[in-house]
């Protein structure tokens, strides 16, 4: 079986740590959209790793880990992190496969998001500023330079051409830039020199996998609600983070996926501007950060926190199919005298149970909260019968509230203070 995992939130759900405890039941984890944005965090024997780019299960020796087509990949920022890697025991050798119709992000993405994003004032989005989004644009606008052309002997048109007239234009367009566009060449062509051998058709080299019996692990990045399409545009990423991301971002048809594991945490965040109903700008959303450390592993900045928002999650589990959820950080929720949980939104006299795609309307919204005891005594149990009677009351509720089975449950950070519960969907998807 070839099982999905994405996030049923707004990113940082822990999709990182999910990906690497599935791993081991798996030849191949492939990564089928975003850029260096992502921050999968994943603790090994209290030693934390932090991967952006390059796929999660590049922490078990025997994993070959995938960049599919519908990422955009910076050389530098892949040279860097595997470079990262190595310094701490982690060999990548011909452990990477990545697609030759990925597209590059060039050193002018960068100025150009950077520029876009001080342009916005007040209405900034809160991006990573890593140039993602610019070359998406370009990728879209049919400008784009992708991993292949590198290596094109015979061109439509020439690399030196297209490179030429890219920087060029975007030193028109970004008055203090000077890019000399021979440099861009000369360092996209050193890269090139890099990357070869692992440079695939991935659609193929994925076909040829399946047929031969090796499972996928197909990995997203960000989350449900910072989808191009079904996120809260536009303070969005630039890709689609949700399940139909798998097909056209690595050239894989619908019957490839068996399942569809949502991850979300116990509780919700958000990283950035843009609307968030249960967002607790008070002692106890403060409290909520402390205790999860909830500060971007990219950027370090710290994230908005709330009770737990079933109607994103529905929403997330309707456009994504979810089979079941992966719940994370259900140890920080440890110590609170009460734990909320958000079923719906009010808006007026009107009780609301789908998430609106009017932002206005989002922002105007109450969450509807029915209210719990709270617990102590979460962190690192590994059977859910241990759980608190209280928390597995909370958990059954959030199950019903949101239509999905947490078939997995962790509490704690270390890879292995997590429960998979062995009466659901997650346990059959594991068996040999």
């Amino acid at each position: 079986m070839n099982i999905a995992v994405l996030g049923a939130q707004w990113g940082d759900e822990g999709k990182g740590k999910i990906v690497d405890l599935l791993t081991p039941h798996f030849s191949i984890v492939a990564r089928y959209q975003g850029g260096h944005n992502a921050g999968h965090t994943v603790y090994v024997g209290g030693k934390k790793f932090v991967l952006r780019l390059i796929p999660s299960g590049i922490l078990h020796p025997d994993t070959v880990c995938v960049i599919g087509n519908g990422v955009v990949l910076d050389p530098q920022a892949l040279f860097a992190e595997i470079e990262q890697l190595e310094q701490v025991g982690i060999a990548v050798g011909n452990r990477i496969v990545i697609s030759n119709r990925a597209h590059l992000i060039l050193p002018y993405h960068r100025e150009l998001d950077v520029f876009a994003e001080a342009q916005r004032g007040e209405r900034k989005i809160g991006t990573t500023s890593r140039g993602i989004g610019p070359a998406y644009e370009d990728k879209i606008g049919r400008r784009g330079i992708r991993v292949g052309d590198l290596g094109d002997p015979a061109p439509a048109v020439p690399l030196a051409d297209v490179v030429r007239d890219n920087v060029e234009a975007r030193n028109r367009l970004l008055h203090d830039s000077h890019l000399d566009w021979r440099a861009v060449l000369d360092q996209l062509l050193a890269a090139w020199e890099r990357m070869r051998p692992w440079v695939r058709d991935v659609s193929v080299f994925l076909a040829e996998a399946r047929r031969s019996g090796r499972r996928v692990l197909f990995e997203g990045a960000q989350g449900t609600m910072l989808d191009i399409d079904h996120g809260t545009y536009p303070y969005v990423t630039s890709s689609n983070g949700t399940i139909g991301g798998v097909c056209t971002g690595l050239g894989v048809g619908p019957r490839a996926i068996d399942g569809v594991l949502g991850v979300a945490k116990a509780y919700t965040t958000r990283v950035g501007d843009g609307p968030m109903p249960t967002e607790l700008i008070d002692a106890v959303g403060e409290r909520l950060r402390a205790a999860g450390h909830e500060f971007g592993a990219v950027t370090g900045r710290p994230r908005r926190c709330g009770w737990f928002d079933a109607v994103v999650v529905r929403h997330a589990a309707r456009v994504n199919g979810l089979d079941a959820l992966a719940l994370t950080k259900l140890d920080v929720l440890d110590g609170f005298d009460e734990v909320r949980l958000c079923t719906a939104y009010r808006l007026g006299s009107a009780t609301i149970q789908e998430f609106p795609a009017e932002l206005g309307i989002v922002s105007r919204c109450e969450p509807v909260y029915e209210t719990f005891p709270g617990w102590k005594g979460t962190a690192g149990i590994r059977r859910y019968d241990d759980l608190p009677a209280e928390t597995r009351r909370y958990v059954a509720r959030l199950e019903e509230v949101t239509g999905v089975p947490a078939g997995i449950v962790s509490t704690g950070s270390d890879r292995d203070d997590v429960i998979v519960r062995l009466d659901g969907c997650v346990a059959r998807w594991l068996e040999p």
